[in-house]
């Protein structure tokens, strides 16, 4: 099973995620210095704040995600790839990628994989999620995506652009069953409203190797402040020879 060992190892596993279209400079301000206060791997926002979240996170770890062809993602690849090296140029360390889910309808499943691997060989050592929206897909489909995804090495198979999510821990778990499966290669993460850390641990101990979460200030909080703030002093033992 999965070990959470303290708070910082768990928000280092956990993607900070705000792509609220609606938001403040104030606001994803406020956001920003929760994920440097915490420790995230790393933010996940939309690409207007990319050049401010480079700024406020430069003296920490937390990286800068930010996203693609979002939340259709039916521009032409070559659209995709210009948004990428652009958000790069601003800052971005990572890049969020939603396939084309009208090659998937019908059946291209190499037009996915030709996406995927020229966007991975534009943006070189720059981390390329692409995101597949599990939650409207057959598993076949599901497992047809990873396959192509895996052959043009992307770094990682992410579950949901947010806006489509499963029900139940167990179809998170055969999603990630799936992709360990037929991408055995390439790293899983989940962004599923996952917004408890219960169900964070539920995810990992499944088998994600990342969670993207609007809620894991919450979460790493909340755990910090049951495992590691909360103060029990035992009662003398005595024992019998």
């Amino acid at each position: 099973m999965y070990r959470v060992k303290n708070s910082k190892h768990l928000a280092s596993v956990i993607n900070y995620t705000n792509l609220n279209n609606m938001i403040s400079e104030a606001e994803m301000t406020e956001f920003l210095n929760q994920a440097k206060e915490l420790g995230f791997n790393a933010v996940t926002i939309n690409p207007t704040y990319v050049p401010l979240a480079k700024e406020i996170l430069a003296d920490s770890d937390v990286r800068v995600g930010s996203v693609v062809g979002f939340p259709l993602g039916c521009e032409n690849k070559e659209s995709k790839i210009a948004e990428a090296l652009t958000l790069i140029e601003k800052g971005a360390d990572e890049i969020n990628v939603v396939i084309n889910l009208n090659h998937v309808v019908n059946e291209k499943y190499e037009l996915i994989e030709e996406e995927a691997k020229e966007l991975k060989e534009a943006i070189g050592d720059t981390t390329l999620k692409m995101i597949i929206e599990s939650k409207i897909l057959e598993d076949e489909q599901k497992a047809n995506i990873v396959m192509r995804l895996e052959k043009a090495k992307v770094d990682y198979i992410k579950t949901s652009s947010g806006f489509l999510t499963p029900n139940h821990i167990y179809e998170i778990v055969n999603d990630i069953n799936i992709f360990q499966k037929y991408a055995p290669k390439t790293k899983i993460e989940v962004y599923d409203g996952i917004d408890i850390w219960k169900m964070a641990h539920q995810v990992l101990t499944g088998g994600a190797d990342l969670i993207a979460s609007n809620n894991g200030y919450n979460i790493v909080s909340k755990y910090k402040e049951l495992r590691e703030n909360t103060q029990v002093k035992p009662k003398p033992i005595t024992l019998t020879k």
